[in-house]
C-alpha cells in the first residue's frame, strides 16, 4: 500500500495504479534497487556540507561520489535529500548538467496562486530527487538512478509585490549597483521565480526541467532559461578542483564548510526575526551569465594568462608559489623586485583578505550555446554564488573587480538576478511556506 506524505501525498512502494495502469515505481527499482548497477547507493544529506561521499561496491572496491573517481555505476545512485535545514543544490558537490530557469507569475496570479505552485514544485522536486517516477510521468529518465538530482528554488524582488508581500521583502533584495562591465540584456534577467537544478546526468536533469515546466501550468511563464554543464562524475582519477572554459581551475579559494565561520557566511542566521524569519536557513543567490571572449583569452601566450589571474594555469598554485591549497602570499616580489601576484591579477583583486573579508560560496556551471557566422563561441561561465548577504558578499567584490581586474577584458556580463532562497522544507512542509503562509 502507498505511504501517505502530507506534502506529496501518496509515495509509491511500487504498486500498480490500479486508476491509470501506471506503474509508479521508483527509477532505481527499475535498476534492481540500484544492486544490478554495481553500487551501493550515497545519500547526501541537504544539510550536510560539500565534502565526498564514499560507498563500497559490490565487488568491494571503494567508490568516491560528487565528482571524485569512481564507478560508472555508481553514478546514477547517489540521491540528495530534499528535506533539511537548507535546500538541496548550496553545499551539494558540483554536478555534471545543470538547468537554471526563471518564472514570471501569470497576470492575475497572487500569493494563492504562487503557494500552489509551489507546493506542486517541492512535491515534485522530492519525487523526482528520490529517483521516484511521478504519476503520469513522459519517461525521459525511467532507467535512470536520482544521479545526484538537486532542485532549489528562489523568490526575485518583484516576486514580493505581485503576491502582496512587499513588507516582508528583505532588505537584501534590493537590485544590485550598475557595474560598468556590464551589458546586462533585461530579457535575460531577474524575474519572480527563479529555479536551479542539478544531476549528474543530462536526461534526469532535463526531465527534472520538464517536470517543473508542465508543474508551472497557468500560473507562471518561463522568463528565461539557461543550460550549463561541469565536468563528468569519474572524468578524473581523485577528486579535483573544477575547470573553466578558459582552462583555468576555478573555485580553489570557496569557503569551506569545515571554516569556523561558514554559516554566518553563507547563511541566513536561524534566529533571524522581522521580515527575514521565513529566511532561516537560506541564502541569497547572485546569477550572472559571464561570456568568456574565448578567442581573444586563447590569443595569449600562457604566461600571460597566468598573470591575469594570478595562478598556474596547470594546477591552480599560486604564482607566489606553492600547490593549489597555498594561500595567496601578496607581498612576495620575484627576483625583478616586481610583485610575483600582479597588482591587478585577478586572484589578487578577488581574494577575501582584499575586501574587508567579504566571501561568496562560487557554485557555477560552464556553457555553450553555439558558435556565430563569426566563428565565435557564444560560451563561458553560467556564474552563481552564495551568501547570507549580498551587499556584503558579491558586491563589495564585484566592485573591486570592476575597477581594475586584469580578466575583465576577456569576460562580457550579460544576464544578472538576485533572489531570496529560503531555507529547506522540514518534511510536511513545500519550499517558502514559512513566506507564503506566514
Amino acid at each position: 500500500m502507498p505511504v501517505s506524505n502530507p506534502v506529496t501525498g501518496p509515495v509509491s512502494d511500487g504498486s500498480p495504479a490500479s486508476d491509470s495502469g501506471h506503474l509508479d515505481i521508483s527509477r532505481r527499482r527499475l535498476l534492481g534497487t540500484v544492486g544490478a548497477a554495481g553500487a551501493a547507493g550515497l545519500v547526501i544529506g541537504a544539510a550536510g556540507g560539500a565534502g565526498i561521499a564514499t560507498a563500497v561496491s559490490d565487488d568491494g572496491s571503494v567508490t568516491t561520489g560528487a565528482g571524485g573517481s569512481r564507478a560508472l555505476t555508481s553514478v546514477g545512485s547517489t540521491e540528495v535529500v530534499f528535506h533539511g535545514r537548507h535546500q538541496p543544490g548550496i553545499t551539494t558537490p558540483l554536478q555534471a548538467r545543470g538547468h537554471l530557469v526563471a518564472f514570471d507569475l501569470a497576470a492575475g496570479a497572487g500569493r494563492k496562486e504562487a503557494a500552489a505552485l509551489l507546493r506542486r514544485w517541492s512535491a515534485t522536486a522530492r519525487t523526482l530527487m528520490a529517483g521516484e517516477v511521478p504519476s503520469g510521468d513522459t519517461g525521459i529518465a525511467l532507467d535512470a538512478g536520482p544521479s545526484s538530482l538537486t532542485v532549489t528554488f528562489g523568490f526575485g524582488r518583484t516576486f514580493f509585490d505581485r503576491t502582496g508581500l512587499a513588507a516582508r521583502r528583505p532588505a537584501q533584495l534590493d537590485p544590485l549597483p550598475a557595474f560598468s562591465s556590464d551589458a546586462v540584456d533585461p530579457k535575460r534577467s531577474e524575474g519572480d521565480l527563479w529555479v536551479q537544478i542539478g544531476a549528474d546526468d543530462a536526461l534526469v536533469a532535463f526531465h527534472a526541467l520538464r517536470a517543473l515546466q508542465k508543474d508551472a501550468g497557468d500560473a507562471a511563464r518561463v522568463r528565461w532559461q539557461m543550460n550549463g554543464f561541469n565536468r563528468s562524475a569519474g572524468a578524473t582519477a581523485r577528486p579535483m578542483t573544477a575547470r573553466n572554459l578558459m582552462g583555468q581551475v576555478d573555485g580553489t579559494n570557496n569557503p569551506k564548510t569545515t571554516d569556523p565561520d561558514f554559516d554566518r557566511r553563507i547563511f541566513v542566521p536561524t534566529g533571524a526575526t522581522g521580515a527575514q524569519d521565513w529566511m532561516a536557513g537560506g541564502s541569497y543567490a547572485v546569477v550572472r551569465r559571464i561570456r568568456m571572449l574565448l578567442d581573444d583569452w586563447e590569443g595569449l601566450p600562457r604566461e600571460r594568462q597566468e598573470r591575469v589571474i594570478g595562478r598556474r594555469k596547470a594546477d591552480g598554485a599560486p604564482l607566489s608559489g606553492g600547490s593549489e591549497t597555498t594561500p595567496l602570499d601578496l607581498d612576495k616580489r620575484g627576483p625583478d623586485g616586481k610583485l610575483a601576484i600582479p597588482d591587478n591579477a585577478h586572484a589578487r583583486i578577488s581574494a577575501p583578505e582584499q575586501n574587508g573579508g567579504a566571501a561568496m560560496l562560487r557554485r557555477p556551471f560552464s556553457f555553450h550555446d553555439g558558435i556565430g557566422a563569426d566563428g565565435t563561441p557564444d560560451a563561458g561561465l553560467l556564474f552563481v554564488c552564495w551568501q547570507a548577504d549580498p551587499l556584503r558578499g558579491f558586491v563589495p567584490v564585484q566592485r573591486k573587480l570592476d575597477r581594475g581586474d586584469a580578466l575583465s577584458p576577456f569576460i562580457r556580463h550579460e544576464s544578472s538576478g538576485l533572489f531570496a532562497v529560503p531555507g529547506g522544507a522540514a518534511e510536511g512542509e513545500y519550499v517558502g511556506q514559512r513566506l507564503l503562509e506566514g
